[in-house]
């Protein structure tokens, strides 16, 4: 499949460094968002430690894929190398954090999308959320990996509540914090015209899925992000934005 891709990372309004990191590869056809925590240099050392790690793994992983094999076994060797990915960059993000105190306690959501052949296949820690809109239509097809989405699973809160909650940034799952982390992983068969948004709550804390849908759909890729940045940042810019977006424009 072709592809074509944007990507766009701001500070924000609040904020005195930028902790996420990014990765927009259009030859690996590889996307990454990480959304970095741990204070100081910790959440700037995750996010791009994520980020690096999983780029290089991925890379290799490519190389030793079996051109011949049929669309099933290519597309679980796929989900297998990119949560392995993500779980080796976890190895490496811990051990940091554990020989270094500076570092303790730092840790990074990461979302990644990996296109090959004809599927999208998406893996996922944290609440770095991913889209993906076709037909005109958008759907969240990663689950926030946070307190008060539990909540909501849970009915205690409904979604709005959650969306204005004191704690909406507590996450429960994220790289590099503990030894182990589980990965979740997707896999979508792609269509021409489809459209994949990753980004950090920077930008889906402030806007709304609507929000991002509309300015997607009128606009070209670049305008589309530098329009919705800019929203998040009129609104308070409360946190550091970064979003990618990547369009499927051929077979």
């Amino acid at each position: 499949m072709q592809v074509e891709s944007y990507a766009i990372s701001d500070l924000g309004r609040v904020r005195s460094r930028n902790e996420d990191a990014f990765l927009k590869d259009d030859e690996a056809k590889l996307y990454i968002v990480a959304d970095g925590m741990g204070g100081h240099v910790g959440g700037d050392m995750a996010s791009r430690m994520a980020v690096d790690n999983i780029r290089k793994s991925v890379i290799e992983s490519l190389k030793k894929m079996n051109p011949s094999a049929g669309n099933t076994s290519t597309g679980m060797e796929i989900e297998a190398r990119l949560i392995n990915a993500l779980k080796l960059a976890n190895d490496q993000i811990y051990l940091e954090s554990v020989e270094n105190p500076e570092y303790r306690g730092m840790g990074t959501t990461t979302t990644a999308i990996l296109i090959y052949r004809n599927q999208a296949t998406i893996a996922h820690v944290g609440d770095s959320r991913a889209y993906l809109l076709r037909n005109g239509a958008i759907r969240q097809i990663t689950e926030d990996h946070s307190w008060v989405n539990e909540q909501v699973k849970a009915g205690f809160i409904t979604s709005e509540e959650a969306r204005n909650h004191r704690l909406k940034n507590v996450i429960t799952r994220s790289l590099g914090h503990e030894k182990d982390v589980r990965v979740d992983i997707v896999r979508l068969d792609l269509k021409v015209g489809d459209m994949y948004l990753i980004c950090s709550d920077g930008l889906s804390n402030m806007v709304t899925d609507s929000e991002i849908q509309e300015s997607v759909i009128k606009n070209p890729l670049k305008e589309a992000l530098e329009s919705l940045l800019s929203l998040a940042n009129d609104r308070g810019g409360f946190d550091n934005i970064t979003a990618v977006l990547v369009v499927v424009t051929g077979n």
